[in-house]
């Protein structure tokens, strides 16, 4: 059985051991994303522009790609270069550009909590874009097993972590910042039922188009890098004044840059060769990492909502990769 019909790859072939290995870092890397990020706080603030970050991370990318190019880690394909398969490229940056900026907005109509929690409905709308796009119909256990998926996110982002200093519930990063009533604007609802609706829209758009085109993974991303250095470049310029590009990055910060490109990398990988639901596991996977590295760097308190919230994705994923 394959991954995309709920397969999950064994350790008997050495494809799929690396295949395991690549789930395994993409996992790993998506948990350390946040608690790398508070590393490099400055008095309790990101002493950088997020935009940096963001066009940073998709120009080491673009850059990781031309250098398999230039070694001959890649091959590049035979006559001329096939640019018309460039275009349908530009889609899927924009979507996953937007999506950027709508968390930044989202946070101006409702509070951390709030948004962690309703934000696990980006898992259903993957699922269902996953159906209609790719008519692959998943089966009840498969189904049930994305709802634990949502169920499990919810969770553990209503309070799998908790700051010892600070017994308020919720995100620590709320927490932080002191007691914060739960609300949400109608504005707010409307956008982050936009956000969801993008999230899984673009993850599904991108799936569909590696897979329909026969070219290589490395050309394929050479492409969509291109337009997301591009259209990060003009948020990052059309944003008004602020910190200059590299002001205020430290060694974290380089690293959170890496990481994420190289997981971007894998991602990639992940959607070319598995499914965008095999990407939603590794993602709530790694909220397991994310809450073990929260504890040992910055001595959060795990809950009983994070092994509630384990115990959901350990059957989830039973569940869908499983015997059937």
């Amino acid at each position: 059985m394959s991954v995309e019909d709920g397969g999950m790859p064994g350790l008997g072939h050495p494809r799929q051991a690396r295949w395991t290995l690549m789930l395994l870092l993409s996992t790993a890397m998506y948990g350390a994303h946040a608690p790398l990020l508070a590393l490099c706080h400055v008095d309790g603030r990101v002493p950088f522009r997020p935009s940096s970050a963001v066009l940073l991370t998709e120009l080491t990318k673009l850059l990781l790609c031309a250098f398999s190019f230039l070694v001959g880690w890649q091959a590049w394909p035979r006559g001329a270069p096939p640019w018309r398969q460039a275009a349908p490229f530009a889609l899927s940056a924009l979507l996953y550009s937007a999506n950027n900026n709508l968390v930044i907005y989202l946070q101006r109509y409702m509070d951390p909590s709030t948004y962690q929690v309703l934000s696990n409905l980006k898992i259903g709308s993957t699922a269902l874009f996953y159906c209609l796009c790719l008519r692959h119909r998943l089966s009840a256990r498969q189904g049930l097993a994305v709802l634990l998926l949502m169920a499990a996110g919810a969770c553990y982002a209503a309070g799998g972590l908790q700051d010892p200093r600070n017994p308020h519930p919720g995100p620590p990063s709320a927490a932080a910042a002191g007691p914060m009533p739960l609300h949400i604007t109608p504005l707010g609802l409307l956008l982050l039922v936009l956000y969801c609706l993008i999230s899984g829209l673009s993850s599904v758009y991108t799936e569909l188009l590696m897979k329909r085109q026969r070219l290589p993974l490395a050309l394929q991303n050479l492409f969509l890098y291109t337009f997301g250095v591009l259209l990060n470049l003009g948020l990052h310029a059309g944003g008004g004044p602020g910190p200059g590009l590299l002001e205020g990055f430290s060694g974290s910060a380089a690293l959170v840059v890496l990481s994420q490109a190289l997981n971007g990398l894998l991602m990639s990988a992940v959607m070319k060769h598995g499914s965008s639901i095999t990407r939603l596991f590794v993602v709530s996977c790694s909220l397991v990492v994310n809450a073990m590295l929260s504890a040992a760097l910055l001595q959060l308190q795990l809950t009983a909502a994070f092994f509630l919230a384990t115990l959901l994705i350990g059957l989830a994923v039973h569940l869908y990769y499983g015997s059937h």
